[in-house]
């Protein structure tokens, strides 16, 4: 696999918008490794210090930013997104946080409309290698197009409800989607684990693999997708999230705003 950088200028039939150098972007993100191919499909693994992702407040500022990055580079054909190590994302850093204050939740605000919007706005396939738990944020694996998983991977909704937070930031409109209102709402409410095998008997995993062989099928998958043309890629990818990126927009700037009247008001003095 190789990396180059891309000096060529938006052009039509693209996204018709000035782009930052594959080179430049691709080192600019402490949370995100970027890898891509000749064939334009662009690996993104996610860590922390070169270990499993930690989500505190770097991912959650910085991955936002990361994805429009990738969606404005016309030279991204297909990408792979995966984590690092034994686990897609597994454990949260609370630190970060501190009291709740209007100028820290407007930030929290701000980057948590981002993160989901634009990670549905990147016009090429997206394929989720999910590598272990995904207990944090799981809803950035199961937001993308193919979404293919580890016999160890399991999905949770671990940070919000049954910690005294309101579940708004996206997660109340995708779970009940992919899962049936009931059993959705009931899995953000109890913080259930899916499994792997389960999630793809619901139809949340196309595939389960064997650790081993999970980024060889993830790479096959995107190469097969790459054989066709630019246009088919990104018009497909718009055709096929249109109503997912209505729901989206229209849920998480209200479901974030009651997630932050909950923080004020439990809060401790």
């Amino acid at each position: 696999m190789t990396s180059h950088a891309v000096t060529t200028p938006a052009r039509p039939g693209g996204f018709g918008r000035a782009h930052a150098a594959f080179s430049d972007y691709s080192q600019r993100y402490q949370h995100a490794e970027m890898r891509r191919t000749d064939d334009g499909v662009l690996e993104v693994q996610l860590h922390t210090e070169g270990g499993p992702l930690i989500w505190g407040d770097g991912p959650h500022s910085e991955l936002g930013h990361c994805f429009v990055d990738i969606g404005t580079d016309p030279d991204n054909r297909v990408i792979i997104l995966t984590g690092t190590g034994d686990s897609f994302c597994n454990s949260i850093d609370m630190s970060w946080q501190g009291a709740m204050t209007p100028d820290l939740w407007g930030r929290i605000y701000a980057n948590g409309v981002r993160l989901l919007n634009a990670l549905l706005a990147i016009e090429v396939p997206v394929i989720a290698a999910v590598n272990g738990p995904a207990r944090v944020h799981a809803e950035l694996a199961v937001l993308c197009d193919i979404v293919i998983a580890s016999h160890s991977a399991y999905f949770q909704d671990a940070p919000h409800f049954r910690f005294g937070t309101v579940p708004g930031d996206g997660v109340q409109a995708v779970w009940p989607l992919l899962l049936g209102p009931n059993r959705g709402r009931a899995f953000l409410l109890t913080g259930q684990r899916i499994s792997a095998m389960e999630a793809r008997d619901l139809g949340v995993v196309s595939e389960v693999t064997e650790s081993t062989d999970l980024m060889p099928r993830a790479r096959a998958i995107a190469a097969e997708l790459a054989s066709q043309p630019t246009a088919t890629l990104r018009y497909s990818r718009v055709s096929l999230n249109h109503d997912l990126r209505q729901r989206l927009a229209q849920a998480t700037s209200h479901g974030l705003a009651l997630e932050g009247l909950g923080a004020f008001a439990t809060w401790p003095e």
